[in-house]
């Protein structure tokens, strides 16, 4: 086999993008499940990172706070943007 003359580039911040998506899902369903407009509840969250805004549903207050607010803001504007 011939060398590869290239570099390969492997970006950490794809693989996280995945899961903060998988996270804001399952944070959405369970927000839905409980009768609540989940974007309200979500943007309640982000703007003052008060963990009531999220049920306890489904574990949807301990998945939310694995991601920083920060990141999570990041995301949302980078995919809004994106797409």
């Amino acid at each position: 086999m011939g060398e590869v003359d290239y570099t390969r580039k492997f970006n950490l911040n794809d693989q996280r993008d995945l899961e903060i998506k998988e996270i804001l899902t399952s944070v959405y369903k369970a927000l839905q499940e409980k009768g609540y407009n989940p974007v309200n509840q979500i943007v309640g969250y982000i703007l003052s990172e008060d963990p009531t805004y999220i049920t306890n549903h489904n574990n949807a207050r301990a998945l939310i706070r694995r991601v920083d607010r920060d990141e999570l803001l990041q995301t949302l504007v980078k995919y809004y943007l994106t797409h």
